[in-house]
């Protein structure tokens, strides 16, 4: 029997973390276990906790510890603006930005026909019942500029018509990009959103 089969066996599963390969599993698996004390045992700790606590939003699709998480029991939140993201990740990067205040909702993913995600599969039916029950006055749809999330969109856009006011994010050159080095879609999406100087 192996003595290293739990270290192994740790570097795999790391291994299958988003960003992580084996080499890279290897090396962080070595560093926490040099640093023991300092990491590897509370990353364990916290990790169990982790495990036992963390729960979706039954409201919003964000992950937190509570049913209900921060962002929707916070009073200064009902300003009436809803943020639609595509997943967490995308919840929390908006989030790091600190330009929007409002609540938000989390799809799930996308509408794909190829994968079979319809809008059952999303939770598309549950912002329906919100834009319903809640005050919300706008909803902006902050979907990625794929097809799949463009398709997204319009499937919304067309459910929510008439009910409240619809906005999407500006798209185009981002901040220090260079023309010479973006597709041809960036930049006609940019041409397209132009705005006077």
């Amino acid at each position: 029997m192996s003595s290293t089969r739990d270290i192994d066996a740790l570097i795999e599963l790391m291994a299958k973390l988003p960003g992580l390969g084996p080499r890279s599993a290897r090396r962080a698996v070595l560093h926490l276990i040099r640093k023991r004390a300092l990491l590897l045992t509370p990353l364990s700790d916290l990790m169990q906790t982790v495990a036992a606590t963390a729960r979706e939003c039954l409201n919003c699709g964000n992950v937190g510890t509570a049913d209900i998480c921060d962002i929707c029991t916070s009073e200064k939140r009902a300003n009436g603006e809803l943020c639609v993201v595509e997943d967490v990740a995308d919840l929390w990067a908006m989030e790091r930005s600190g330009v929007f205040k409002g609540r938000y909702h989390v799809l799930g993913g996308t509408l794909s026909a190829l994968d079979a995600i319809g809008p059952q599969e999303l939770r598309i039916p549950r912002l329906v019942d919100r834009i319903d029950t809640e005050s919300v006055t706008e909803v902006i749809l902050a979907l990625n500029a794929t097809i799949d999330g463009q398709t997204t969109a319009h499937y919304i856009a067309d459910q929510l018509e008439g009910r409240v006011r619809l906005t999407s994010l500006a798209q185009g050159v981002p901040i220090g990009g260079e023309l010479d080095y973006l597709d041809d879609g960036t930049i006609t999406a940019a041409m397209q959103a132009r705005k006077s100087i």
